[in-house]
């Protein structure tokens, strides 16, 4: 990854680690601590990551517009495509998210795939849930994907009346 840089956000959730070269962002993870930044000029394309993401958890963002680039198997980046379609402050079930990639034989395929998303929040994962609304997966915690979706959901304009 040519120009990589490495930069953390101190979220109500806890520290979340950013990595980004000048082209898109590579990953954003929950880390049990902020880190070391890298040393230079931070990349506009990591700087604009933490912004939004900043916003996002101030309750003024909720949409991010900035270039993503996560590095998976074909099919973990279809399922990763179709978590995009998500909207802010709702839900799906692994089951749909299932059907609408072609088949509801793979339900464990896409979770897995779900599971090993590279670029959490902005690549939105927490919001699928179980097929009977409960909670389940979360690689940073099923503590982080409540949170997130109560966070989402109350939000101004967002009348999703049951979340789980």
């Amino acid at each position: 990854m040519k120009n990589t840089a490495i930069t953390y956000i101190d979220s109500p959730i806890g520290a979340i680690k950013i990595v980004g070269d000048s082209n898109a962002i590579k990953m954003v993870t929950f880390v049990p601590e902020m880190g070391e930044e890298s040393q230079g000029v931070m990349p506009i394309v990591v700087r604009k990551c933490k912004k939004q993401l900043t916003e996002y958890f101030q309750g003024t963002r909720t949409q991010f517009n900035i270039p993503i680039a996560p590095e998976g198997t074909d099919f973990q980046r279809e399922v990763w495509q179709e978590l995009l379609s998500i909207p802010f402050g709702k839900t799906t079930s692994y089951a749909k998210q299932s059907i609408k990639l072609g088949d509801v034989k793979k339900i464990r395929a896409v979770g897995s795939a779900n599971g090993k998303n590279p670029i959490a929040i902005i690549i939105p994962c927490h919001r699928v849930i179980g097929s009977d609304g409960n909670l389940t997966g979360y690689a940073g915690g099923l503590d982080k994907k409540e949170w997130l979706l109560k966070h989402e959901n109350s939000l101004p304009g967002m009348t999703q009346t049951s979340l789980f």
